[in-house]
């Protein structure tokens, strides 16, 4: 069978895209000079001007097919609730007791570590970097508002710790993609994946206590109520069962609103109904953005784009070695096109898995390498779910953050690493 060649310049909107959006601020010094939906729409118009010879009803229904794909869908519910509960939770003082007992409880050098661990922790247990990030934004916003840190340094923790889990989660969508499409099992690619990324994981917590132990200064305290805290146990507690992540959201934001009407926090209904409204239509810019973006990269592969990455990244394979760059590199640039880790796994997978079987690569190895390098990219651009989340809740460009997402960047040289050295061993599976 043929491969298809492709058209490289079926990704001219993603390069317009990014021109406009970091070449604006490079240029000016303000990544706020030209909002970031301003830069996707226009790449959106020159998208459906492309390939003259479709009619243009054609391409609005492709446009509009990749807006509507269930995984964007989602994505977008998540932001919606994410964005209710972050303002329910915090209307009834929900953030402001759970800083509080976070600067009671910790040293504030390991306050930031602290939410690191929780961010990986809650990742892990609910299966999704975007959900744990909408649920933690808000108490990150806070205590860099309660303390020196900057909201930059303190979203990078939370990202971090986000794909941390979003890596390694039994649950993740990424996770159990790279599981299917390499046919191995879910508890081998774990512990093939780990070893690779806890070096990364140790690394990054002592980057962050040394760099808090020189940023930080004395904070005073204030008093914190239990029961307020109680909607963030609870979204913990939901995420370790592992429950859809949908419905921890929903439960958050229910009793976040029934603990606040008790207190009186929230006068009457209708002031519950509000919060819910302001904090769902505070995230409308974001869900645009995800909307437009998913239909640009529908186009960018119906003009060809993604079968221009995958016939150029596999053309000089000769060795097992080589096959796994290609794959890391495979993963990596189509996950750059789609800004979506787990449809760039699903679309990569199947020809991983050809690599896989012609240079006689273990396939724990394979699905790690996967979702590895999805993850480190998915973790660092600018255009991606999770940095977006964090830089509309912190008022703050997703650059600023970038220089500040030490995990991901870390998985990303300890995978290259893994690939060279071989690291870890693994012993052959029986048949």
């Amino acid at each position: 069978m043929m491969k298809k060649q492709g058209n490289l310049l079926a990704f001219t909107p993603l390069v317009i895209f990014l021109a406009l959006f970091l070449g604006s601020g490079i240029v000016t010094g303000d990544f706020y000079k030209l909002p970031i939906l301003v830069a996707a729409l226009i790449a959106a118009v020159v998208a459906l001007a492309m390939n003259p010879k479709e009619k243009l009803e054609t391409k609005v229904e492709q446009f509009a097919r990749g807006a509507g794909d269930s995984n964007i869908i989602i994505m977008v519910f998540i932001f919606i609730l994410a964005g209710a509960f972050s303002q329910v939770a915090n209307d009834m003082g929900a953030v402001d007791s759970t800083v509080n007992l976070a600067l009671t409880a910790l040293p504030q050098s390991l306050v930031i570590v602290g939410l690191f661990i929780i961010s990986a922790f809650i990742s892990i247990s609910m299966g999704t970097s975007t959900g744990t990030i909408g649920a933690l934004v808000a108490i990150g916003v806070g205590i860099s508002q309660a303390t020196d840190f900057s909201v930059t340094f303190v979203m990078g923790a939370i990202i971090g710790g986000s794909m941390f889990g979003d890596n390694l989660s039994v649950i993740s969508d990424t996770t159990i993609a790279a599981v299917r499409t390499q046919q191995t099992e879910m508890a081998d690619k774990f512990k093939a994946n780990f070893l690779i990324v806890l070096p990364a994981a140790l690394v990054t917590i002592t980057i962050l206590i040394f760099a808090s132990i020189g940023n930080a200064s004395p904070v005073d305290t204030e008093s914190f109520n239990w029961v307020k805290i109680l909607p963030y146990i609870g979204v913990l507690v939901a995420a370790v069962l592992g429950v859809n992540v949908l419905a921890v959201l929903t439960s958050g934001i229910l009793l976040a609103a029934i603990i606040g009407f008790i207190d009186g926090s929230f006068e009457s209904l209708t002031a519950i109904a509000s919060s819910v409204g302001d904090g769902a239509l505070s995230m409308a810019s974001l869900v645009m953005l995800t909307l437009i973006i998913g239909g640009i990269v529908a186009t960018i592969r119906e003009n060809g784009g993604l079968d221009f990455l995958l016939n150029t990244m596999t053309k000089k394979v000769k060795s097992k070695r080589g096959g796994q760059f290609s794959i890391a590199g495979l993963i990596a640039t189509t996950n750059l096109s789609t800004a979506n880790n787990t449809i760039s796994i699903l679309t990569v997978g199947p020809l991983a898995k050809q690599i896989s079987d012609e240079y006689g690569i273990d396939s724990r190895r394979s699905a790690s390498i996967l979702d590895i390098f999805a993850c480190t990219v998915q973790g660092l651009i600018p255009y991606g779910a999770q940095m977006l989340i964090a830089a509309e809740a912190a008022g703050v460009s997703p650059v600023q953050i970038f220089p500040y997402t030490f995990y991901p960047m870390l998985i990303g040289v300890m995978g290259i690493i893994a690939i060279a050295t071989g690291f870890p061993k693994l012993k052959p599976k029986q048949a």
